[in-house]
């Protein structure tokens, strides 16, 4: 589960993604473009402290991108290389806002999802001491089948980003995020690897989002 916030947040999400995106050797887009937020959804960290979010996002008229965001309330050790940036949180706090494939909390269930079928978490907003369920605006598919082993992640994480896409090894798994979701990366495209595709308002049939592959030991 999920829980949202009605909150103010400064910088917002869309500044931070401003600011940072276009710096990404993944970028494609006009920097100076305006980031419209196309569709989003949530995975859900089990402990409860870190916030999982990925923004479908484009700059102007250019391509739909993947930006997937991690949310913590405490500078992440050993995650520098990955910060996107801080912002205030009106009823978090001070919040630290990191590039999701280099936050070991994302990959575990990016891997978790796709090797067990899984889908994104279900959303949920707090009022008045109430939660009231609030629909995700992409849905997310896991090709994998439920009750396969997902490897423990090493302590060490390490990325490479090219053109379109951003890959992550951490022991035995390499996990490869879509950063340009322009319809020509399909889970046909894929072997021997577990998908991870979704569906949003603009796209009818299933595009591939990250690919999950279990490493020789």
């Amino acid at each position: 589960m999920a829980l949202l916030y009605d909150a103010v947040l400064r910088p917002s999400k869309s500044e931070l993604i401003a600011a940072w995106a276009p710096t990404q050797p993944w970028f494609v887009g006009d920097a100076a473009a305006a980031v419209e937020r196309v569709a989003s959804f949530r995975f859900d960290d089990p402990d409860g402290e870190v916030g999982i979010e990925t923004l479908l996002v484009r700059f102007g008229t250019g391509p739909l991108l993947q930006i997937p965001l991690t949310y913590r309330g405490a500078p992440h050790d050993g995650g520098e290389d990955w910060l996107v940036g801080t912002m205030s949180h009106s009823v978090l706090g001070d919040r630290w806002i990191y590039d999701a494939t280099g936050d070991p909390i994302y990959l575990a269930n990016v891997a978790t999802v796709a090797l067990n079928g899984g889908h994104e978490a279900d959303q949920f907003e707090q009022r008045d001491g109430d939660l009231i369920p609030v629909a995700s605006t992409a849905a997310v598919r896991g090709n994998g089948i439920p009750g396969t082993p997902v490897p423990e992640l090493a302590a060490t994480i390490e990325t490479t980003s090219t053109a379109g896409t951003t890959t992550a090894t951490a022991g035995a798994l390499r996990i490869t995020v879509v950063r340009v979701l322009d319809g020509t990366s399909t889970a046909a495209h894929t072997k021997n690897a577990a998908t991870l595709t979704s569906i949003w308002p603009q796209q009818s049939a299933p595009q591939l989002l990250a690919t999950v592959t279990v490493l020789p030991g």
